[in-house]
């Protein structure tokens, strides 16, 4: 049998006007313009997110990723010289160390101290790969990062000086992301319980997505994309709730891309229900979903793994279609813009 082509990074390269980069939300979460595009006929329609669970069924099921996002960017200074640091932490690695991505990386030492912005000392303990290090932070600083960090917004996301909740979910409660999952930001709890009172089941998982999430893919050929890992969680009972939902005819609507990666993952590996595990699954065109029949998402970066990932349950041409259509609509793209629905 013949292997199958190496698909080009190009492939998933688009034009996108810079404007359309949505710098702020909407006042109203649900107000968000909504893209619907069938999965199978690519046919498209319009309409606005509050109008969500019309388009949904009795007996349908949507997952949501409940992550809440740290204030995990730190700025600090050279306790010797009060030359400037920025830190993103990333993943704790055990009792008050943590990894973190640093600026300037380079010039950091392993044993060196830094002050935060709020004067609280913190220390260098290692150098790790690329562009990270270990550093240890006071329990004070760990227990009370809302008030020693910031939301690190995406850097597409330049002076957002509004209110930092507009960057975490309505049901966000789980600490351990750097990055919000953004489909999810157009939900409110009104809308949640009119998607209740429709029929649709709600369910819940966690990943905490981690800045890899932003990286886009820098090898020609997506075949030798390393996929970052990410840490994530599924309840013991949800495989058997959505295994019911789907052989009485509702279909499972991941909201967001890490439920969707979460979901399949799962699938795969039904052992790790009921534990925190670390998933780095690559999904792309080609993929044989187990799981997932419709998705709830954002606008995504060209050459990103998220838009693979759109492609592979709709399609690449059905997507890309639907983009120029966004485009032409003058739709607002990335986590403070408008969503598409995939059904």
């Amino acid at each position: 049998m013949a292997a199958n082509p190496a698909v080009s990074i190009h492939e998933y390269d688009y034009h996108l006007p810079p404007e359309l980069i949505a710098q702020e939300p909407l006042e109203r979460r649900d107000a968000s313009r909504l893209l619907i595009l069938d999965r199978n006929t690519g046919r498209m329609e319009h309409r606005t997110f509050i109008e969500l669970p019309s388009l949904l069924l009795p007996g349908d099921a949507l997952v949501f990723n409940d992550t809440r996002v740290l204030h995990a960017r730190l700025r600090a200074s050279w306790e010797e010289t009060g030359g400037k640091v920025e830190l993103l932490l990333l993943r704790p690695r055990g009792e008050d160390r943590w990894e973190a991505m640093a600026r300037p990386a380079k010039r950091l030492k392993e044993g060196e101290r830094l002050i935060l912005g709020t004067g609280v000392p913190i220390q260098v303990c290692a150098r790790l790969r690329e562009g990270t290090i270990e550093v240890q932070l006071p329990p004070e600083v760990v227990d009370h990062l809302d008030q020693h960090g910031e939301l690190p917004l995406p850097p597409y996301i330049r002076d957002y000086h509004g209110d930092p909740d507009r960057y975490q979910t309505v049901y966000a409660r789980s600490d351990g992301s750097v990055a919000a999952p953004t489909a999810g930001l157009h939900f409110t709890p009104p809308l949640l319980e009119e998607l209740c009172q429709r029929g649709v089941s709600q369910h819940y998982i966690t990943l905490h997505v981690g800045a890899g999430t932003f990286r886009p893919v820098q090898t020609d050929r997506i075949e030798d994309h390393r996929m970052h890992s990410e840490a994530y969680f599924v309840p013991s009972d949800l495989l058997g709730e959505l295994a019911r939902v789907r052989a009485e005819g509702g279909r499972v609507v991941a909201v967001g891309t890490t439920s969707a990666r979460s979901l399949e993952s799962v699938a795969r590996h039904p052992e790790q229900a009921g534990s925190w595990s670390e998933t780095d699954i690559f999904i792309r065109p080609g993929h044989t979903w187990r799981l997932v029949d419709g998705l709830v998402t954002n606008f995504h970066l060209p050459r990103s793994t998220l838009l693979m990932l759109v492609s592979a349950l709709a399609g690449r041409e059905n997507v890309f279609k639907a983009y120029e259509e966004a485009v032409r609509e003058r739709y607002r793209f990335y986590s403070f813009g408008d969503a598409m629905v995939i059904l």
